[in-house]
């Protein structure tokens, strides 16, 4: 006899994705989460000022709104309420213009001036078919695809570099340069094959389902998914570490919300030497710091089309984005890095006491550093936000090595779960047919390093999870 059906050790998105999918199975679960909180990425804190409720890693979330999980989940009945910014996304320039991307694809191509047209062109076709290409994608390898024309199409274009693409797509600073903001999500030099992807989904996912923020931070999130899981019969125990397979009680399969260094130091001389050895070489990417900043005001943006934006991205041009974006992979700290920010608070009153509010922002770093670039940051904000500095109420930082401390799960601070090329992308943690299982039965990995990688969409967890159920019938 067996205490649990399952047992997850992690209560990230996808450790929560995997115990609700075997759950709604029927199976006995059990989730541990080595923290006082659950949610992973997923958390919320006050961590700057009183009342100044901060999302500590995940902020905007187009793939929770458009995951063919969540999608299938009650979330709604438990608590979450999704909120639409008029603008998703907002990409200012040095001339006080910027470039947008809203729901609708004409008033986005204006924004983008002479180059409209073939973005319109170029984004279109993937916008119609964006379900098909976001169910072929959202996974491992599919052999053979389910939708083979509309995956065609999209591979076309998505295999390419970013620059490349852009490059010979658009032909003003406009349309490159939000072209590469949005490649630069994935944290990869601008030149690197596939990378192409990275900002076509995340344009997709804009026109078509919107980037919406959760209603009283992403730890919202985390909240309905566990009290569906309760729904289910699923138990959870926070303040729990697991350091051994042996702390574990009796159980049919475990489930590991944890990168490759942890799956060693966890499991130990239980996995077979040359699956070891592959988990060693496993690639961890740059690292984030990330700061949080607690404003006496809105911000007072350049271009007016920022201040309807849930997300800004802060870069200037392509060539500048592509110039930081090297400099990182070359050990190197950017003077003007590429800053990824949301301004929740502007569409959510729970997140600032009244008329105050609260900046999210982070640019990348070389892999395990702990310096803290804080005011690059800020600088970058006042280039297009002249007057931002006098607006700081207070400001919390965390360096790259900060953030593994955090969670252990940002190796060297890397957010994204281990590097994102075409190398690791379908093949990660270790080429396999079912990446998600191990040589040992009954032993599974679900999180970001399996097939599709980072992001708030729980489909790690779910594939993880159909794994299990096709083995135990």
């Amino acid at each position: 006899m067996t205490d649990y059906d399952a047992i997850i050790i992690g209560s990230g998105p996808n450790g929560l994705a995997a115990a609700i999918t075997l759950a709604q199975a029927g199976q006995k679960v059990l989730v541990l989460e080595a923290k006082d909180t659950i949610g992973g990425g997923t958390r919320t804190a006050e961590i700057t000022l009183p009342g100044f409720r901060h999302d500590i890693c995940s902020a905007i979330h187009p793939l929770g709104i458009a995951s063919p999980f969540f999608r299938q989940l009650p979330l709604v009945d438990f608590g979450l309420e999704w909120i639409f910014p008029p603008v998703a996304l907002a990409h200012p320039l040095d001339d006080g213009h910027a470039a947008i991307l809203t729901r609708s694809l004409d008033e986005s191509a204006a924004s983008m001036g002479k180059d409209g047209r073939n973005y319109r062109n170029l984004m279109a076709p993937l916008v119609d078919s964006w379900q098909e290409i976001l169910g072929d994608i959202l996974g491992p390898l599919p052999v053979p695809p389910r939708h083979p024309f509309s995956l065609t199409r999209f591979g076309l274009q998505a295999m390419r570099s970013a620059r490349g693409l852009a490059e010979s797509r658009f032909r003003g600073d406009t349309a490159r340069a939000l072209f590469a903001g949005l490649a630069g999500h994935g944290m990869l030099p601008l030149e690197e094959p596939t990378t192409a992807s990275i900002a076509l989904v995340l344009g997709i996912l804009a026109h078509a389902a919107g980037w919406p923020i959760p209603r009283g931070g992403s730890q919202a999130i985390s909240n309905a998914m566990v009290a569906y899981l309760g729904s289910l019969g699923g138990e959870i125990i926070t303040g729990q570490e697991v350091n051994s397979l042996s702390d574990l009680p009796t159980t049919q399969v475990i489930l590991l919300d944890v990168t490759p260094r942890q799956v060693l130091q966890i499991c130990g001389q239980r996995l077979p030497a040359k699956y070891r050895q592959k988990l060693s070489a496993f690639r961890y990417g740059p690292g984030v710091c990330k700061v949080d900043y607690a404003l006496s005001g809105p911000v007072p943006w350049n271009a007016a089309a920022c201040a309807q934006a849930g997300t800004v991205h802060l870069g200037g041009t392509l060539e500048e984005i592509s110039t930081s974006e090297r400099a990182v992979w070359r050990g190197e700290h950017p003077e003007k890095p590429l800053v990824l920010l949301a301004q929740q608070s502007l569409f959510d009153n729970s997140r600032a006491p009244e008329g105050q509010h609260t900046i999210w922002a982070y640019c990348h770093v070389p892999h395990g550093s702990n310096q803290d670039v804080s005011e690059r940051i800020t600088a970058q904000i006042e280039r297009f936000a002249l007057g931002f500095r006098d607006l700081i109420l207070a400001k919390h930082v965390y360096t790259a090595t900060e953030m593994q401390s955090y969670n252990p799960n940002y190796i060297g601070g890397d957010i994204n779960g281990g590097v994102q090329d075409w190398r690791q992308l379908f093949t990660r943690p270790v080429m396999r047919w079912s990446p998600y299982t191990t040589p040992v039965k009954g032993l599974y990995i679900c999180s970001s390093s399996t097939p599709p990688g980072g992001g708030v969409h729980g489909m790690c967890g779910y594939h993880a999870a159909q794994s299990v159920l096709k083995e135990i019938g």
